[in-house]
Order: structure tokens, then C-alpha cells, then sequence
């Protein structure tokens, strides 16, 4: 059995709709391997210089994008599975995206779909796809 590695999620402005923020927390509970870093709005420039002031020579920066890779729940847990002894850190930005700064210092571009979500609701996924991935590499049932 896989062991699953410690996370850290840095996400651009505050959750404000209700029922997205009681889901996050939901997987939050979770999951308490994830260490949750919300950063105040700015521009995408200086939220990317904030993300990258927060990643160790140590982490694995992955960018959520649009145009990023997409994978199945299988293969994102295959992926998770061998972090090995990185820490994975994963950036959500606003509205406005991530800065070319994060996406060019990412290890990996990924995607939760290529269909456009809300950058709130992508946090939320996320928080869904990362705890499917813990059950996945613990064998429970939840992925089935």
C-alpha cells in the first residue's frame, strides 16, 4: 500500500460561497496531511512571486491550469504515489489564473477537466481528487 505524501494547497482569495467552503472543509477533515494556505488577492504577478517565496528546494510546485495535463483518478494517484520525499504543492490562482512565473516553475501543468470551472469550485475537486487518491492508495472503497 502506497503511502500518501504531505500536501500543501496554496489558493488565490477566500472561499465565499457557503456550500463550496463546507465541502472544502468536509475534505479538509480528511485529509490531515493537507496544510490549506489561502493567499489575499492581487495581481497574478504578485500572488505568483508570494507562491514561489513559499516553495523549498524539497516541494514539487503543481500548477493548476487550463491548459494543463489531465488524468484519470488512477493515474493522478499513480502520480501522488511516487512523490517520494517531496512535499506537493499545489497552486490554485484567482480569477485572473496563476502568473507565467508559477506555470514555467511548476513540475507538472495540470487540469481537472478541460471544461472551465470557477476558480472555487476547482478548489474544491482538487480536495475531492486528492482524498479519492488517499483512498485509492489505502485500497477503501471510496473510489469505487
Amino acid at each position: 500500500m502506497a503511502s500518501f505524501p504531505k500536501i500543501k494547497l496554496i489558493a488565490i482569495g477566500k472561499v465565499k460561497k457557503g456550500w463550496i467552503r463546507e465541502g472544502i472543509e468536509v475534505y479538509h477533515k480528511r485529509l490531515p496531511e493537507l496544510d490549506l494556505v489561502e493567499l489575499k488577492d492581487s495581481t497574478p504577478e504578485k500572488e505568483g512571486a508570494q507562491i514561489l517565496s513559499m516553495i523549498k528546494p524539497s516541494d514539487r510546485l503543481l500548477a493548476l491550469t487550463e491548459e494543463g495535463k489531465t488524468w484519470s483518478s488512477l493515474a493522478f494517484a499513480d502520480f501522488v504515489s511516487q512523490a517520494d520525499s517531496h512535499n506537493l504543492v499545489f497552486a490554485i490562482g484567482s480569477a485572473a489564473g496563476l502568473s507565467p512565473a508559477i506555470k514555467q516553475s511548476a513540475t507538472q501543468c495540470l487540469s481537472l477537466s478541460p471544461m472551465t470551472f470557477p476558480h472555487e469550485v476547482a478548489r474544491l475537486l482538487l480536495l475531492e481528487q486528492l482524498y479519492r487518491t488517499k483512498s485509492i492508495l489505502q485500497g477503501s472503497q471510496y473510489h469505487k
